[in-house]
C-alpha cells in the first residue's frame, strides 16, 4: 500500500507541472461547453421565443392583404418592418444584405382578387354538393399570383422548412375566413358572417400537450445545456490521453521501466497508479463542469443543468466512464514510440470517436451506414449512459445496458495494454 501511495504521489506531482495538460482537461472543455451551449441556446431562442425580422412589401390595397399582415403579426413569430409601396426588389435586397432583416415578404397586386375568387369557387363548389344553391359555377382552378419570400443566405434549410410552414399557416387561416364569409353569406343570403360566429368557427382547434417521454414526467424540457455539459464532459474526460499518454512514453524512453525492474517493486503497482490518479482527474473534472452548468451558466443567462436524481447511478457512471478514457489513454502510450505518436494519435482519434459517437452531431441524425460504425466508439456508449440519467431521467437500472459496452471497452482495453507491455517486454 505504502509503494501504491508512494507511486499515486509521483504522478500527481509529474501531473501539476504539466500545465499545458492542465490546460487541455479543464480550461478546454469549460470553454467549449459554455460557447456551444451559448450558440445552441441563442439558436434554440430564435426558433422557439425570439421574433424574426420580416420586411413587408403589399403591392396590394385589399382587406386581404391587411388581414394577411396582422396575421403575421399576432403569430408572434415575426417582426413586422413594412416598406413603401414604391419599394424595389433591389430595396429589398439592400436591406437584407446590411442585415435590417433576413426575410422579406411582397404581397402581389391582385392577392385580395385571387382570395376572393378562390373563397367563391370553393363556396360554390361546397353549395352545389350539398344541392342549396344549383347555379352553374365556374370549376376551373383559380390561378392565383405567387407571393414572394426572399431570405438570407445565410439561413439553413431547416429554419427556412420552418418559416414556409409558419407563413402557409397564416396564409391558410385568411383563406379560409373569406370561405366561411362567403358560404355563410350564401346559406343566409346575408351580406356578413358575425364576428364571433366567425371566430368560433376558425379557433375551433385540438390542443396538442407536448410531452417529453422520459421516465420522469417531473423533468423540464431539455434544453442547451443538458446536452452539451454531459457531451463535453466526456470530450474532457477522453482527452487525458494528451497527457497520461505523453507520461507514459517519457517513461518508456527514458528508462523509467527499466528502472523499476531492479526496484523492489513492480510495472502493476506503477500502472495502478497512474489509473486510480487519472480516474480522480477524470471525476474531478465532471465535478468542476457540472458545477459550472449548474450554477454559473444561470449567471451568465443560460439554462441551469438539472442534476439527475439518482446522484449514485451517476457518480458510477462517471466512474466508468473516467476508467474508460484512462485505459483508453494508457492504451495509447503503451503502443506510442514517441510524444509526437501519442498526441498526434490520441487527440485525432478523441475527435473522430466523439464526431461518430454522437457529441458533435447527434446520433439520431447520422445516415443509416454510420448507425453500425459509432458502436464502436466508446464516447458513444459513455454519452448514452450520461443521456439516460440527464435528459431522460432513468436510474441507475434504466442505462445497465449503456454500461456493459462500457466495461467491455475497458476490459479490451486493459488487455491489449497488457499485451502491448508484454510485446515490448515492459513486463
Amino acid at each position: 500500500m505504502y509503494k501504491l501511495w508512494a507511486s499515486i504521489k509521483k504522478d500527481g506531482r509529474i501531473l501539476l507541472r504539466d500545465k499545458v495538460g492542465l490546460a487541455l482537461m479543464f480550461l478546454m472543455p469549460i470553454i467549449l461547453a459554455i460557447i456551444i451551449a451559448s450558440v445552441q441556446n441563442s439558436t434554440f431562442e430564435l426558433v422557439n421565443d425570439k421574433k424574426v425580422p420580416l420586411l413587408i412589401l403589399s403591392r396590394d390595397t385589399g382587406e386581404a392583404s391587411k388581414e394577411l399582415i396582422a396575421s403575421l403579426e399576432k403569430g408572434g413569430m415575426f417582426t413586422l418592418k413594412k416598406l413603401p409601396a414604391t419599394a424595389t426588389a433591389d430595396d429589398i435586397k439592400n436591406k437584407m444584405e446590411d442585415k435590417d432583416a433576413l426575410l422579406a415578404l411582397i404581397i402581389p397586386p391582385q392577392y385580395t382578387q385571387d382570395v376572393l375568387s378562390k373563397a367563391e369557387r370553393v363556396s360554390g363548389e361546397a353549395l352545389k354538393t350539398i344541392a342549396v344553391d344549383s347555379t352553374a359555377t365556374d370549376s376551373s382552378t383559380v390561378k392565383a399570383s405567387p407571393l414572394t419570400l426572399y431570405y438570407h443566405p445565410v439561413l439553413q434549410k431547416s429554419f427556412r422548412q420552418g418559416i414556409d410552414g409558419a407563413l402557409n399557416s397564416v396564409l391558410q387561416i385568411v383563406q379560409s375566413k373569406y370561405i366561411v364569409r362567403a358560404l355563410y353569406s350564401s346559406i343566409n343570403n346575408e351580406p356578413s358572417i358575425p364576428q364571433s360566429l366567425e371566430q368560433q368557427i376558425l379557433s375551433n382547434e385540438t390542443p396538442v400537450n407536448q410531452l417529453a417521454a422520459s421516465r420522469d414526467n417531473s423533468l423540464p424540457v431539455p434544453n442547451a445545456t443538458q446536452h452539451n455539459i454531459p457531451a463535453w464532459t466526456l470530450f474532457a474526460m477522453f482527452f487525458i490521453v494528451i497527457s497520461l499518454g505523453s507520461s507514459l512514453v517519457r517513461e518508456k524512453t527514458s528508462g523509467s521501466f527499466l528502472r523499476l525492474k531492479t526496484m523492489p517493486t513492480s510495472l502493476s503497482v506503477s500502472i495502478i497508479s497512474k489509473q486510480i490518479t487519472y480516474i480522480l482527474i477524470t471525476m474531478l473534472q465532471a465535478a468542476v463542469i457540472f458545477s459550472i452548468g449548474r450554477w454559473l451558466f444561470p449567471v451568465i443567462g443560460l439554462p441551469a443543468l438539472n442534476i439527475p436524481a439518482d446522484k449514485a447511478g451517476l457518480l458510477l457512471v462517471t466512474f466508468l466512464c473516467g476508467w474508460c478514457a484512462t485505459s483508453f489513454a494508457i492504451c495509447i502510450g503503451t503502443f506510442a514510440n514517441t510524444q509526437e505518436q501519442s498526441n498526434g494519435i490520441g487527440a485525432i482519434s478523441i475527435v473522430l470517436f466523439a464526431a461518430i459517437g454522437g457529441l458533435l452531431v447527434p446520433s439520431f441524425a447520422m445516415p443509416s451506414s454510420f448507425q453500425g460504425v459509432m458502436r464502436i466508439s466508446p464516447l458513444y456508449w459513455c454519452l448514452e449512459a450520461f443521456y439516460g440519467l440527464f435528459l431522460e431521467g432513468g436510474r441507475l437500472g434504466d442505462i445497465f445496458r449503456n454500461l456493459i459496452p462500457v466495461l467491455i471497452i475497458i476490459a479490451v482495453l486493459q488487455l491489449a495494454t497488457w499485451l502491448g507491455m508484454k510485446q515490448k517486454r515492459l513486463i
